[in-house]
């Protein structure tokens, strides 16, 4: 491996030399300005102070700062912060695991199922990554694995190509946005210091408090019927959400067969 400049002009593919260096097409730099510094080790450490103060904290500066390196040496490497970004949404991510539903024959429903579930896992590990915004569609190994993955389950069903995307986003979608839901309960709970229950028992007594029976006659009896109050089983609203989901790309599959 030869040394170069890992923030080089981007090659044939469009992308930054650092994306370009995940996918294997060119090499990292073996050494830097000060020794011991590299890609990886920026990445880690910008994945670590993300995870332990949130994705704001990142900054070249502040990275090069945890490395004891100055900020000019990150950009050998790394040359803004939006492609750190990236790299660390690809650390995050991880390959997928095998579909055991695929593996053993399941059909679509079983193999997308466990497709999303794995996707929730894979963020609550790390919410801090639900912070970063999506720029495009995706572009590092690992999140092009995922669609890989995501579109494997689908075969067989009878939807076109354009259909298949489109059911990709609304599951990752749904994903995603139950995943930060809970990253935001996650960061009350622990601005506060209290727990989910009491967050969800206050709320309830201020809007039992503000509700007018005429004005919200259905809140008012969803507030009378106690439903609010009634603990639900781990998971119950993901996979309750989930399986609503799976039930309209159902009705879209019947749909394509009988056309």
């Amino acid at each position: 491996m030869t040394e170069n400049s890992g923030a080089s002009a981007p090659g044939e593919t469009g992308l930054p030399a650092s994306i370009e260096a995940a996918w294997g097409l060119r090499d990292r730099p073996v050494k830097g300005p000060k020794p011991g510094l590299s890609l990886d080790r920026i990445v880690a450490a910008a994945v670590a102070l993300a995870s332990s103060e949130g994705v704001s904290a990142v900054s070249m500066g502040r990275v090069a700062k945890e490395l004891g390196a100055s900020t000019m040496s990150l950009y050998r490497y790394v040359s803004a912060k939006d492609e750190l970004y990236v790299l660390m949404q690809e650390a995050a991510m991880g390959a997928p695991e095998p579909l055991r539903a695929l593996e053993a024959g399941a059909g679509w429903r079983e193999a997308l199922g466990e497709w999303a579930w794995a996707q929730r896992r894979m963020f609550r590990r790390n919410l801090w990554s639900l912070r970063i915004p999506i720029t495009g569609p995706p572009a590092s190994p690992h999140s092009v694995a995922w669609w890989e993955q995501g579109l494997q389950a689908l075969e067989g069903t009878g939807l076109t190509e354009g259909e298949k995307i489109s059911v990709i986003l609304l599951v990752s979608g749904f994903v995603r946005n139950e995943a930060l839901v809970t990253s935001d309960i996650a960061s009350t709970v622990e601005e506060k210091g209290i727990s989910v229950d009491e967050v969800m028992a206050r709320w309830e007594r201020t809007v039992n408090r503000l509700v007018d029976p005429v004005r919200h006659p259905a809140l008012t009896r969803l507030l009378a019927s106690g439903a609010l109050s009634e603990p639900d089983p781990d998971d119950y609203d993901f996979e309750f959400g989930l399986e609503r989901v799976l039930d309209g790309i159902e009705v879209l599959i019947e749909k394509e067969a009988r056309s």
